[in-house]
């Protein structure tokens, strides 16, 4: 063992002692609680900026209404962020209470419905996003062959915040991502002491 605490194995994978692991598992939780906040303001902003999007355009003698419950999308997109944001904020609280107490992970049940938990949500914001943009894209530059026109010729200010959203929405996608592999981490390092036999 070298005179940091850190050991090489065997397969040169480096193995932490002592005190060494501590730090680590403090700056994983750090990383959490921050990553956790980051995801609550972003999709929560997402969530703000897609539910009060609308425009009025005035064709003719006719008043047009452009608002978010017209691409169906866009309704799934802010009910994902709001149910990310949400769960986000539950998450932070426990975060926090692990961060004061200074203790770590140990129960596998709750570990592995928090990394269930976390899959679920990031998986949800990733079809949120994906479907919003692709649905943003078409708004966008128009399909010719099926006739569908370009939308945001007509209604720019609400495409330009609805894009506003969608992109606050994917750095609260990439964060989940993050934290779901934060959450991982946690759960699968409790297995580490257990060896099979085949």
């Amino acid at each position: 063992m070298s005179c940091s605490g850190v050991g090489v194995s065997p397969g040169n994978v480096l193995v932490y002692h002592g005190s060494d692991l501590k730090v680590v598992d403090q700056r994983v939780r750090l990383a959490e609680l921050i990553l956790r906040t980051a995801i609550c303001g972003l999709a929560l902003v997402a969530t703000l900026l897609v539910a009060t999007d609308t425009q009025v355009k005035q064709i003719l003698a006719i008043h047009k209404r452009a608002k978010f419950t017209d691409m169906k999308s866009l309704v799934f997109f802010m009910v994902a962020n709001g149910i990310v944001a949400a769960y986000s904020l539950v998450q932070i609280v426990r975060c926090v209470v692990s961060v004061v107490r200074g203790s770590m992970l140990f129960n596998k049940p709750l570990a592995w419905i928090i990394f269930s938990a976390d899959q679920a949500m990031a998986y949800m914001i990733v079809a949120a996003v994906g479907t919003t943009a692709q649905s943003a894209t078409f708004a966008k530059i128009g399909e010719a062959e099926v006739e569908w026109m370009k939308v945001c010729d007509m209604y720019g200010k609400f495409c330009n915040q609805a894009g506003e959203g969608i992109a606050s929405s994917v750095f609260a996608c990439a964060s989940m991502v993050i934290v779901s592999a934060i959450s991982a981490f946690s759960l699968f390092r409790l297995y580490h002491g257990r060896t099979t036999s085949w």
